[in-house]
């Protein structure tokens, strides 16, 4: 019996996507597939098995290093994994140990720019058959049953920002290998401040036009391709998707685009704020609404036009304020994401919520007889993991509906409201995740001290490097 079968790892669907994917594979042209799962920073790590042996592993799983789950985003092991509980105080973690990937034969793919390889979003599980409790995929799995039995389903849609640029010089000579490495020397595709303008969208659509085209391929429901503010910043929508769709597509989307760009000489980046002269950040605006899980319908639309949700709604926008700065370091995980909180700027810096109004941390849209109400939360930056970012709000909106906490009202001056602000470091961040027992409790405290851990470790070598902003302020002062 496979390690899927004695472990009982699949639904009735995933057994039927598997059995077509058979066919499949036996008619097209795939000689590869890779087998991917999303690890802590929302980065696709994994193996690449040849077509026989992967129709073989689909139901025995892919071997893992646990180490993987150790790293930074330097890509350091930051947990001691030869002593004795890998520095997770869990045997099944110490001594570099072997996990195992099971697909989800659902989400796969033939990758458009790579037409003889197939893709495979996995699980990890413990050679026992237990989910890993640091696999992000299974976290967010596990928030989505806590709403199911409310009855309820999340709903969400994406709009995401990010750059793209020419590559002039890979920098790829020994001196530069490093943990990380030195990046690419880049130029423009475009100035900037020309807001969507179709000229301005016209000088970069052949680069818009190779990643539709590929992402497309890859059946993610792209709804618009724009030219944002910023030099050389792009944005993609998504239509909204039930569920964990929306995450994966996430997952897949900013992969693909890395891939597709950096095979054509473009370096993509979904880094908040570049340090490039004249850039605007990025953002990622993540649409949300609940529905029941009964009839489908929405349960965040008002019966009433002087409502701006309906009750259900209110509670769960309410749970989204409660728990804003815990959820911080889940939206916006880097030191970097810091840099795009600030007055006046389209982003948001304190936690409070308006109708239709993008200086907002959650800006409500909709009305009575609107099936797509929703509330936008325009906190996240686009580097985010998708299931902790959307977990977070399915946790806290959820606490929201079980406290029945109150709305207060709405903030129609966004930057000159009363209001807790947000964090504005990291590790301020860190420690409002820390200190939020909603948030510990729904993705477990051996979780959010393990996340903590890491990102503790990312600030810690960032402070030993002396920036050139203290080279130019102290060098010749002092």
């Amino acid at each position: 019996m496979s390690f899927v079968e004695s472990h009982g790892l699949w639904t009735d669907a995933q057994h039927a996507a598997y059995k077509a994917l058979l066919e499949r594979l036996q008619k097209s042209d795939v000689r590869v597939v890779r087998f991917s799962f999303s690890d802590q920073h929302g980065l696709l790590r994994g193996k690449t098995l040849v077509v026989d042996e992967a129709i073989k592993a689909f139901r025995s799983g892919v071997t893992l290093t646990t180490t993987l789950f150790a790293k930074d985003t330097s890509h350091r092991t930051v947990f001691p994994v030869f002593t004795a509980g890998g520095g997770f105080d869990m045997p099944e973690m110490q001594g570099a140990c072997d996990t195992l990937m099971v697909a989800d034969p659902e989400t796969f793919r033939i990758l458009p720019w790579a037409p003889h390889t197939g893709w495979v979003l996995c699980d990890v599980y413990f050679a026992n058959g237990r989910p890993v409790p640091f696999d992000t995929r299974h976290l967010f799995r596990r928030t989505l049953e806590q709403l199911g039995n409310h009855g309820f389903e999340f709903m969400s849609g994406l709009e995401v920002e990010f750059h793209v640029f020419k590559v002039t010089n890979q920098n790829m000579k020994p001196e530069h290998s490093g943990q990380p490495g030195t990046p690419p020397d880049v130029e423009l595709l475009s100035h900037g401040y020309q807001y969507l303008t179709e000229v301005r969208y016209d000088a970069v659509d052949d680069v818009m036009e190779l990643l539709r085209r590929n992402i497309d391929g890859l059946e993610l429901p792209v709804r618009s391709l724009e030219v944002e503010y910023g030099p050389s910043q792009f944005e993609f929508t998504f239509a909204p998707t039930k569920g964990i769709r929306s995450a994966d597509d996430m997952i897949l989307f900013r992969s693909a685009v890395k891939q597709i760009c950096q095979r054509n000489g473009y370096h993509a980046t979904f880094m908040c704020r570049p340090r490039i002269p004249n850039v605007v950040s990025s953002g990622w605006h993540l649409h949300q609404s609940l529905v029941h899980a009964a009839d489908g319908k929405n349960a965040f639309m008002p019966t009433s036009a002087d409502e701006p949700l309906s009750s259900t709604g209110q509670k769960y926008l309410a749970g989204l304020l409660a728990h804003a700065q815990g959820a911080t370091a889940l939206s916006t995980p880097t030191i970097n994401g810091y840099r795009r909180y600030r007055p006046y700027s389209n982003a948001p810096d304190r936690a409070i919520w308006g109708r239709d109004n993008r200086g907002v941390m959650l800006r409500v849209l909709g009305g009575p007889s609107d099936p797509a109400s929703r509330v936008e939360n325009r906190v996240g930056e686009p580097t985010a993991n998708p299931y902790l970012y959307f977990g977070s709000q399915v946790l806290s909106g959820l606490d929201g509906l079980r406290r029945n906490l109150e709305l207060p009202p709405s903030a129609d001056t966004p930057y000159e409201t009363q209001a807790e602000f947000l964090p504005r470091t990291l590790g301020d961040a860190i420690d409002a995740l820390r200190a939020d027992e909603c948030l510990r409790e729904g993705f477990g405290s051996a979780f959010v001290d393990y996340f903590c851990k890491l990102k503790e470790a990312e600030l810690n070598r960032f402070n030993l490097e002396v920036t050139e902003w203290e080279h130019r302020e102290y060098f010749e002062t002092f």
